[in-house]
């Protein structure tokens, strides 16, 4: 396993796949007509695409929930007690900015599933209102966008309204309002998460797919594919490991500021250790309506931070 890739977005590097087959490239853009009636709306693309739940757990060991509980971050010094000394150097410089980390499954989807719960858990938190009717806004062109790339909307309604339902959930006031407890219970259901994580790789195909001539380039580097091969590839399917364009594109289609802490064993020449970072800013063209929809990129902070690690995303706490 490699190290972690160059921060700036400049440099993109494609995220590594599972072993498993994706769906057929044109299965979500069927003609009415074919469509049975008995297709339950997003459910047979979500088992194309990750298979039906495993009745029994491999017997090898404890698996890593989908989401861990909040660690203290000494607990990833633990770790590499015995391991680089750059590394440990670089978690005792992320102790001056971070007190606790949050640990997800390394299954492809870690990007993915550490987003969600940070953004939930912040919407949690907050009980920021204006925030939650800004992204259903953003989520409505979403849709729009795929509607206009030609998928069909019983393809990815479904994603879209466990989101929806996820979103609402964590405010307060109602019947269904859940806590800190729940929503950790929620995100470790593997029918929710699931269903989250394929929310969030429609939204990021589809902004790919609209910005084709933005993000082409970079992916014409990384591999033969088309714009569209791209996505039906390695962002769509289920296990498929996300990186710089996915960031992006995940970022500046939902207008969430994203900051990135990138833990490897890289040094500057002058000798003092740091460790990398790169924030993920919303792009102002990156969506129709952005003023309309009271987004501002140039005056958003990062309040989601991750750490990466080759291959690999949790969640960061700041002091």
């Amino acid at each position: 396993m490699g190290d972690a890739p160059p921060p700036a977005p400049a440099s993109l590097v494609e995220g590594g796949g599972s072993d498993g087959a994706g769906p057929d490239p044109n299965s979500h853009r069927l003609s009415p007509e074919t469509v049975s009636v008995e297709l339950s709306m997003g459910g047979d693309y979500y088992h194309a695409c990750c298979g039906d739940p495993d009745p029994d757990p491999k017997p090898e060991g404890p698996q890593v929930p989908y989401i861990g509980n909040k660690e203290p971050l000494s607990a990833l010094a633990a770790e590499f007690q015995s391991g680089s000394p750059i590394l440990q150097e670089k978690i005792k410089l992320l102790g001056e900015q971070y007190d606790a980390l949050r640990r997800t499954r390394g299954d492809g989807n870690c990007f993915y599933r550490s987003f969600m719960f940070s953004y939930l858990e912040h919407i949690l938190e907050t009980q920021d209102r204006a925030e939650v009717e800004r992204i259903l806004k953003n989520i409505e062109q979403c849709k729009k966008t795929l509607s206009g790339l030609g998928y069909i909307e019983f393809t990815f309604e479904d994603f879209f309204s466990m989101f929806i339902e996820e979103l609402q959930n964590v405010l307060q006031g109602h019947e269904t309002s859940i806590g800190p407890e729940e929503l950790l219970e929620r995100t470790r259901d593997q029918t929710t998460s699931d269903y989250v994580v394929m929310f969030f790789r429609f939204v990021t195909s589809g902004e790919i797919q609209r910005r084709a001539e933005f993000f082409e380039p970079f992916i014409s580097g990384l591999t033969n594919s088309t714009v569209v091969q791209f996505c039906k590839s390695s962002v769509e399917p289920m296990g498929e490991e996300s990186d710089h364009v996915h960031i992006i594109a995940l970022s500046d289609a939902l207008g969430v500021p994203i900051r990135v802490m990138y833990l490897d064993r890289s040094s500057c020449d002058t000798g003092n250790l740091s460790v990398n970072h790169h924030d993920f800013i919303p792009a102002a063209n990156s969506s129709e309506g952005d003023a309309a929809m009271g987004l501002n990129p140039a005056e958003e902070k990062p309040y989601i931070t991750l750490l990466y690690r080759p291959g690999h995303y949790d969640i960061l706490y700041p002091k």
